[in-house]
């Protein structure tokens, strides 16, 4: 059964490339439904709309109990 996770942060620009200097990419989760994922992931964003440099993705388990 698929996993999902929910991974971002502050990133250094609004190209999302690089994490911003002293901040880690969070990795939440697992979700065991993307519902549940996208829930949390609108908590998360909504959190930081203020600032365009905070993103959040879904990502789904690699099967190895990460994200891909």
């Amino acid at each position: 059964m698929a996993r999902f996770w929910i991974v971002g942060g502050e990133y250094q620009s609004t190209d999302f490339a690089e994490m911003a200097e002293g901040h880690e990419e969070k990795h939440i989760g697992p979700f065991e439904s993307y519902g549940a994922a996208r829930k949390e992931w609108a908590r998360l964003s909504w959190s930081g709309v203020d600032n365009a440099h905070w993103r959040y993705f879904i990502r789904k388990d690699d099967g190895e109990g990460s994200p891909s």
